[in-house]
């Protein structure tokens, strides 16, 4: 079978072809061939960071920069991290960006000390670099490079404070000297006060001093007559102490037993008052005395003519008085006289 020549020409351009796009994307540092582990890093300034640069890690290039990715808001740039050989990076590891005078800028990998390792797709930690004017000075002179640093230090705090003392800051540390100037001056007229009350010749407590002495002077004077006012207090008190309580209580005793004894007679049946209290005859008389007045009353009420008689012609009532009382009704109810 002969092969024409366009189908030569059309494999060798194909052959071509896909030897063109696997060496580009082997200069990009993709390998189409391999398996290989994918790392992510944000940063807010890559430095020139570009793709295919080398990834480094302790000075040995293990990977190279896949892409970089800023978007539109260009604040936030992320790295694609190609790895070309498996390696252990732990979580706590950090991604710097290291720019170069001499070389192309790389992205180094400062490994941790963790137990746990980051896996493919993961984001690593990243801080910034000082840039290469801070390694040329780092190389040239250290000293020089912390000089620096302790200046941006020096500046930040100096922002800070700038930020701190606005105008109302300003106003109220103006305000707080001024307070504290009325302070010293009121501590200061204090002060004489205290002056004027602590002095020796016209002091408030030097007059109260002297009253005091005065005072003193006083019951020094009136001594006799305090221990005068003691001792006859002493022998008022003696006077008490020799009084015949014991009597005193015994006559009261007694007392309390002849109430006792009379409120006893009262409450018996004996003698005229107990009698009195105690005994219910007088009662039952009195009861019975009130139920004849009742009946008489009523006697009169019904029968007039027996006790007044007015008429000229009218037949008397002859009939004569009772001579042998009616039938005590002391323990008997009132009976109502039927009328006629």
């Amino acid at each position: 079978m002969k092969i024409s020549n366009e189908t030569k020409v059309g494999s060798l351009t194909a052959i071509s072809i896909v030897l063109l796009i696997l060496g580009f994307n082997f200069l990009k540092g993709k390998n189409l061939t391999t398996k290989t582990m994918r790392f992510y890093a944000v940063f807010g300034n890559i430095q020139g960071l570009a793709t295919s640069n080398a990834v480094i890690i302790n000075g040995k290039q293990v990977g190279t920069i896949y892409s970089t990715d800023g978007g539109q808001d260009m604040r936030r740039i992320i790295v694609a991290i190609t790895m070309n050989q498996t390696v252990n990076i732990p979580d706590n590891s950090i991604a710097f960006i290291s720019p170069s005078l001499l070389g192309t800028t790389s992205l180094e990998i400062k490994l941790g000390n963790g137990n746990t390792y980051k896996k493919n797709g993961d984001t690593l930690a990243t801080a910034d670099s000082g840039g290469m004017f801070d390694e040329a000075l780092q190389r040239v002179d250290p000293v020089l490079l912390q000089v620096k640093a302790a200046v941006k230090s020096l500046d930040s705090v100096l922002l800070t404070v700038n930020s701190i003392f606005d105008p109302n800051t300003k106003n109220n540390i103006r305000a707080v000297m001024e307070n504290l100037n009325k302070t010293t001056a009121a501590l200061a007229l204090s002060s004489a006060s205290l002056q004027t009350l602590l002095n020796t010749q016209t002091g408030a407590l030097a007059k109260t001093m002297d009253n005091l002495s005065s005072f003193t002077g006083g019951l020094k004077n009136n001594n006799a007559k305090i221990d005068q006012t003691l001792t006859n207090l002493e022998a008022t008190t003696a006077k008490f102490s020799r009084l015949d309580i014991e009597k005193t209580l015994a006559s009261l005793d007694l007392t309390v037993t002849d109430l006792k004894n009379t409120i006893g007679k009262v409450n018996s049946d004996k003698g005229t008052l107990g009698l009195l209290l105690n005994d219910t005859k007088l009662y039952n008389n009195l009861n019975a005395t009130s139920n004849k007045l009742n009946v008489l009353l009523d006697d009169v009420r019904v029968n007039p003519k027996r006790y007044v008689n007015i008429s000229v012609f009218g037949k008397k009532d002859k009939g004569g008085p009772l001579l042998v009382p009616l039938p005590d009704t002391v323990n008997a109810p009132y009976l109502k006289i039927p009328n006629p």
